[in-house]
């Protein structure tokens, strides 16, 4: 029997899923993550607003902005517990050191990390940190930070729905395949705020710019491994938000 109560169920699962937050969400059933994929970029939208909390907090205790833009990056890996960062990893690893599909997958199991993954991290936290120090501006900062981290949420369900489950257990499997009206609805929320905080013209060049990055990383991983995993989902939404605060980084 379904026991799913409506959209504010569906948050709390989204919620529960890409944040550490204590919402008290039980286990989610099979299919309940991709029911709730239209609620990803609302999630992502308020993890960006605490990191640009920790952004303006450090700001006014006298940081530089090289300093608050790390802690702001530092507050996003605290309030998902570096979930999206895992992926990232796991997928370097794979991708970089298997020698065919089953070995890829078999080294993105494996919870250790190695070379590739290591560098992966030490650039998404370092690409991420430099662009918001390139921003300056508090306010610019804590635009870019809700719009990258909803946007590059938003496009996750899409992925879901366009690429198959790369193996038959895990997060990419049990999570479900979203319906075309929740993969729309996802996108258009996150591309909606990220055009709302951006501007039209700054918000569709980091939208098209990034959802090029994302493409490439799909097709990657249907070349390296047939679909998509937890851990490539991981990696799409890493792939986005550092793409969107590149872009926004621009002069």
């Amino acid at each position: 029997m379904d026991t799913r109560l409506g959209p504010f169920d569906d948050f709390i699962t989204a919620t529960a899923v890409l944040t550490r937050l204590p919402v008290g969400a039980a286990a989610p059933e099979e299919g309940a993550v991709a029911a709730a994929g239209w609620a990803f970029p609302l999630v992502g939208a308020g993890i960006g607003a605490l990191c640009a909390l920790a952004f303006f907090l450090a700001e006014l205790l006298g940081c530089d902005n090289a300093l608050a833009a790390l802690i702001a990056v530092a507050a996003g890996l605290a309030l998902t517990g570096a979930f999206h960062e895992d992926g990232l990893a796991d997928t370097a690893d794979g991708f970089g050191g298997g020698r065919d599909r089953a070995e890829k997958l078999a080294i993105m199991r494996d919870s250790r990390h190695g070379t590739f993954g290591i560098v992966a991290l030490v650039l998404s936290v370092g690409l991420r940190s430099a662009a918001l120090a390139a921003i300056g501006d508090p306010i610019h900062a804590a635009l870019a930070l809700v719009a990258a981290h909803a946007a590059s949420r938003g496009v996750l369900p899409a992925l879901m729905r366009l690429l198959a489950p790369a193996r038959p257990d895990g997060l990419g499997a049990s999570a479900g395949r979203p319906s075309l009206v929740v993969a729309i609805v996802a996108g258009v929320v996150g591309a909606g705020i990220a055009l709302a905080l951006l501007g039209p013209r700054s918000g569709a060049i980091a939208l098209a710019l990034s959802g090029i990055a994302v493409l490439l990383a799909a097709l990657l991983a249907r070349r390296q491994i047939g679909g998509y995993t937890g851990d490539v989902l991981g990696f799409f939404q890493q792939i986005g938000e550092i793409a969107m605060l590149l872009v926004a980084a621009a002069k």
